[in-house]
């Protein structure tokens, strides 16, 4: 599974139009609406967790958006590690569905590559000892 929070932003001329159902229609993705502001003849606000089994398809639909007018930006998350309390038990390596965290052998140690983190915080509630938490680096998109 691949997700990720979007920030989307409708120009005028696109907020009547359908956009998002196409994304489930046309690319086999789901979304979770967590915010949205979007009035008939004004710039539109959506923040929504878009979701989808490949990547390729993900990718397919955020540039579908990106056709039509929407800007698109990931919103502003981040899981983050606090390595003093990590025990390198590698709970969270067996959740992880990007492959973000995983076991560097032979020395068994947890990895943790933000870079490909999906900020599904699958490890969250599997941290046995709560080193892995979500982070808002703009909490201005969700008041």
């Amino acid at each position: 599974m691949y997700s990720k929070f979007l920030v989307l932003r409708f120009p005028n001329t696109e907020v009547q139009k359908p956009l998002v159902c196409h994304l489930a229609k046309d690319f086999d993705l789901t979304f979770n609406i967590l915010r949205a502001t979007i009035l008939p003849r004004k710039e539109g606000l959506m923040v929504l967790e878009l979701s989808g089994n490949s990547k390729e398809n993900y990718q397919k639909g955020v540039e579908y958006l990106k056709s039509q007018g929407v800007n698109v930006q990931n919103a502003a998350q981040e899981v983050k590690r606090n390595d003093d309390k990590c025990i390198h038990c590698g709970a969270c390596t067996a959740v992880c569905p990007t492959g973000a965290l995983s076991i560097q052998r032979p020395e068994m140690r947890v990895c943790f590559d933000q870079e490909i983190c999906s900020v599904c915080e699958l490890c969250v509630p599997t941290c046995l000892t709560h080193a892995m938490t979500v982070t808002p680096i703009d909490k201005s998109f969700f008041m």
